[in-house]
């Protein structure tokens, strides 16, 4: 047992959050906000990593009328920024101050990232089908008033219209931007991340 503890410390030795000095540049939360974060962190995840597993099974606690595991995936992908399986605290306090205090460029850029699912720069109707599915299985079936099965779909095909300027059949994140700062309902639906994170 000795071996184990002497390899759990070293692991949560070498996970400490770079230097707070880094995280206070990289961020926009103060010191006490950033010490308090990883006070939580540390206390959810001893270990100072976060694999996709237990970030799924933390989230759906959010959620317990629906199923939230498939969007819990599709967040842990964006907040993994170096794409290594597991969440340290300087993934989710960069993620997080984007999305609580960044820029709206910023925050639209987060959740482009979000919806382009294999990161190839552009954001398909299948994509955004599979997203708008996984939102939809995490509110789960008692939302008022109750969703068709085709909501989903609709939203999809709503949501091109407005966005797929070049009717490519793809959205870019130009395309995206440029929609979403001109029209007022997408922009409000982007704050349901906000509620939703």
């Amino acid at each position: 047992a000795d071996s184990g503890d002497a390899e759990l410390e070293l692991s949560t030795v070498r996970h400490q959050p770079e230097g707070l000095e880094q995280l206070l540049a990289q961020t926009k939360f103060t010191k006490k906000e950033l010490q308090s974060l990883y006070r939580g962190f540390k206390n959810e995840c001893p270990s100072g990593l976060v694999d996709e597993e237990t970030f799924k099974l933390i989230y759906s606690q959010f959620f317990p009328q629906g199923d939230a595991t498939t969007y819990a995936h599709f967040l842990f992908d964006a907040f993994d920024a170096d794409h290594n399986g597991a969440l340290c605290f300087q993934d989710f306090v960069v993620g997080l101050s984007v999305l609580l205090r960044g820029t709206v460029h910023q925050k639209l850029k987060w959740a482009f990232n979000l919806y382009d699912i294999n990161k190839d720069g552009y954001i398909t109707k299948e994509e955004m089908l599979e997203i708008m599915k996984s939102i939809y299985d995490m509110m789960g079936r008692y939302t008022h008033p109750t969703l068709r099965d085709s909501a989903p779909a609709e939203h999809v095909e709503l949501f091109f219209q407005k966005m797929d300027r070049n009717g490519d059949g793809v959205v870019t994140f130009e395309e995206f931007l440029e929609t979403c700062q001109k029209d007022k309902d997408i922009m409000s639906s982007m704050q349901i991340f906000e509620n939703v994170i």
